[in-house]
């Protein structure tokens, strides 16, 4: 095994962390979710599958640009859809016929869309859809399952929480997954209260017996609209996301990640009668409806139909968890590591191990993956450009990665052979 260096990538960090807090605009994919010294930081140009660092390494990417490389990289149809509209115009003075099309488009493939409104980025959705809800409802409290963005309404439920005012955090309450009665226990706290239930239909667990029926019925027997935050699930577990998959229509539901294959856009959709109100709230900004992403996305969701691009997500996905949890088994780790999740996106969920933390076990695996070609967080976010071929890389990888962390263990020589400073926790802040 060829030894990958990272000198031009911590050469660039110094220099780069000067200029740009934490030295990335995104908390996943800065420097804390990287073991220090012994991975790359900046990426120069992607390739279907395979992207390539400041030094000129290669790597098989699992990452994907945390979900939106559904297709891959530099896609050609996709890329020519974008190149075609730039040299229209990007940005107009009026509205431009691309958004009724993609409008079109979306309210025959979603459940929920009978009227559509666009953004940017996930967060724009959700804080959209957070403010219709109460402007329906007249009410101002929110209940929460899942991730939904870095805007106040949410993240004062969370550690990284400086800067939103205490009346904001107060707000908002959290409620687990496959646990109703956590969250009739809500509902009777603020009785009366509740403007909706905003949550992931499935993350890594999936939904036990009528879990996502019986939060739909409450929700309506409260007088609360239920919100579906479908940005990592939509155009990934069906073309209608997951409320197409689990046949649980939401009031109102947030696209975005896979809808246009790495251009910036985001969707609130919802009924009619709901999304009529938005003509009352203030949900306007000037690049939403940049004309570039509402092409790619048009092309993007076009292909995924043509290609039948979902089910491969699945089938490609299916081959990688299996093999995956084969080689966990061969080695002897499966005790503490495990995949949760669906095919099209799942996770490799870490636990303490023979006096070692998970990030210390998650930094070891990160390392050696690197080391063999592997660009590799702890998730498997599929694309379509992942084949057959991928998949025997990766588990190959996983084989000699596995193999090393058995030893590893066995003689206690994890920590002291990182090499540097292990992965940094995301303070149960997924993709932000």
């Amino acid at each position: 095994m060829r030894k990958r260096k990272f000198s031009r990538s911590s050469s660039l960090f110094k220099r780069v962390r000067r200029a740009i807090p934490l030295a990335s605009q995104t908390f996943s994919k800065s420097h804390l979710q990287y073991i220090q010294g012994q991975a790359p930081l900046f990426i120069t140009r992607g390739k279907g599958a395979y992207v390539w660092d400041v030094d000129g390494n290669k790597y098989l990417d699992l990452v994907n640009a945390l979900l939106p490389i559904v297709l891959g990289y530099q896609y050609p149809r996709v890329d020519k859809a974008i190149k075609a509209q730039l040299k229209k115009g990007i940005l107009f003075s009026l509205a431009s016929p691309l958004e009724y099309k993609l409008a079109e488009k979306l309210t025959r493939l979603i459940p929920a869309a009978e009227m559509v409104r666009f953004g940017k980025n996930g967060s724009d959705a959700t804080a959209g859809a957070v403010r219709l809800a109460r402007a329906i409802t007249k009410r101002d409290h929110i209940l929460a399952c899942g991730y939904h963005g870095w805007q106040d309404w949410y993240i004062g439920l969370n550690p990284r929480n400086a800067g939103v005012p205490d009346a904001v955090k107060n707000l908002v309450h959290r409620f687990e997954y496959n646990n109703i009665k956590s969250l009739r226990a809500l509902f009777r706290r603020y009785k009366g209260k509740v403007a909706g239930v905003i949550m992931e239909p499935m993350s890594v667990e999936e939904p036990r017996g009528d879990f996502l029926q019986d939060v739909k019925k409450l929700a309506h027997k409260e007088g609360a609209l239920l919100i579906f935050d479908e940005i990592v699930t939509g155009f990934r577990f069906a073309l209608g996301g997951a409320e197409e998959y689990f046949g649980v229509v939401p009031d109102l539901a947030c696209f975005g990640k896979s809808m246009a294959n790495g251009m910036p856009i985001s969707v609130v959709v919802g009924k009619e009668k709901h999304m009529k109100h938005m003509e009352d709230i203030f949900f306007s900004f000037t690049f939403g409806g940049e004309c570039l992403s509402l092409a790619a996305a048009l092309a993007t969701i076009e292909e995924i139909e043509k290609k039948r691009v979902i089910p491969h997500l699945w089938r490609i996905g299916r081959m990688l968890k299996e093999g995956t949890h084969e080689l966990l088994e061969k080695h002897g780790l499966h005790d503490f590591i495990e995949l949760k999740g669906l095919p099209p996106w799942h996770i490799v969920a870490i636990r303490p191990a023979a006096g070692f933390s998970d990030l210390e076990i998650k930094s070891f695996i990160q390392r050696e993956m690197l080391q063999r070609g592997v660009l590799w967080t702890g998730s498997h976010n599929m694309s379509f450009s992942h084949g057959e071929k991928e998949v025997r890389m990766v588990l190959n990888a996983y084989d000699k990665t596995f193999r090393a962390l058995q030893d590893a263990l066995r003689f206690r020589t994890l920590r002291s052979g990182l090499g540097g400073k292990p992965i940094q926790g995301n303070y149960n802040v997924r993709a932000v």
